[in-house]
């Protein structure tokens, strides 16, 4: 049974974004626990030319079970890829039964795989197939569920960027966000925020700026040269899980503090349920590394992260792994 939909973002409204292989629901949970975050967007599901069953959702949304929200309440909107918009528009019909906060499409999947089979970054060569595949999409899921598009400035380069953006907008995606750089740009600085102001000059949906966001100056660098007060925030919010907090006390405050918002004693609790559900919503030759994978972002801000990093790097024990983080990781 479909449930509301989200409203729309506040002025200032923050959003977590999608990265596969990182930030998945487990880490979904932990970071909307932190707070500031308004909405999440799922990792992507791949659409092929098959009607997917009900419990790959689930899979990777569990949220999808729990009103489309995480277990902090954040609204989690369902993204999709794909190239057929046959294809897309049913399953995404079959998705919106299971009441997400939204279908999300993508367009800026930068992987290879991906882009080998026309999809993600690659549909920013074609204009016309982003098109009919967000019409498509628009036209197969109810009218009250908000449709929305992830894209990159374009594939080689961004000379179609504001075409592709019409396209979306004028064919059903309600918001758009844009990730600051072309595919061939990949993840390398930085990103090229004042192009997303020509996007927003060109579109009469709102526009959230990605890309490159890890402090709370990167974020207000990235309003003045974007245009768009809204944000979507992706590694910066992995690496320091109170940057969402940081960039609202400055909005409210004008405070932009030096040290991370959660202090380590307050996000250990936190290092340690990822770890309980890692272990047991994983398969297990996923576990440790996941661990692993989230320390050495958590590194880049926090010292005693990377004291528990350079003491687990080469553990693959679960139980070794378990004791360490509840004695050892202070």
């Amino acid at each position: 049974m479909l449930s509301p939909p989200d409203a729309a973002l506040p002025p200032k409204g923050l959003l977590l974004a999608p990265m596969e292989g990182l930030l998945d629901f487990v880490l979904r949970d932990i970071l909307t626990r932190v707070g500031g975050i308004d909405r999440c967007v799922s990792e992507f599901i791949r659409v092929t030319n098959t009607l997917l069953p009900d419990r790959v959702f689930t899979r990777v949304i569990p949220e999808l079970e729990h009103g489309g929200r995480t277990f902090a309440g954040v609204p989690v909107r369902a993204q999709l890829l794909g190239s057929d918009p046959g294809w897309l528009a049913e399953n995404a019909a079959r998705l919106a039964r299971l009441g997400p906060a939204g279908i999300d499409l993508n367009f800026g999947c930068p992987a290879k795989v991906v882009n080998r089979h026309g999809g993600g970054a690659a549909l920013l060569d074609e204009p016309e197939l982003v098109a009919r595949i967000v019409a498509a999409v628009r036209r197969a899921v109810p009218a009250g569920m908000p449709v929305s598009a992830k894209m990159r400035l374009g594939f080689n380069d961004g000379s179609r960027a504001v075409e592709c953006a019409l396209a979306m907008a004028g064919n059903g995606a309600e918001e758009l966000v844009v990730h600051a750089r072309t595919k061939a740009d990949g993840y390398r600085p930085p990103a090229y925020w004042e192009r997303i102001r020509e996007i927003r000059a060109a579109v009469a949906v709102p526009v959230v700026a990605n890309g490159e966001i890890w402090t709370v100056d990167d974020a207000l660098r990235c309003r003045a040269a974007s245009g768009s007060s809204q944000l979507m925030i992706g590694r910066g919010m992995v690496a320091d899980p109170g940057l969402a907090l940081a960039i609202r006390r400055h909005d409210d405050l004008g405070l932009a503090p030096a040290e991370p918002v959660v202090a380590w004693p307050g996000l250990l609790p936190l290092v340690r349920d990822f770890w309980r559900l890692v272990c047991a919503r994983l398969e297990p030759k996923q576990r440790a590394g996941r661990l692993k994978q989230w320390l050495n972002f958590l590194r880049r801000r926090y010292p005693e992260a990377e004291a528990a990093y350079l003491a687990l790097r080469t553990e693959t024990d679960e139980a070794r792994i378990g004791a360490w983080l509840a004695t050892g990781a202070q």
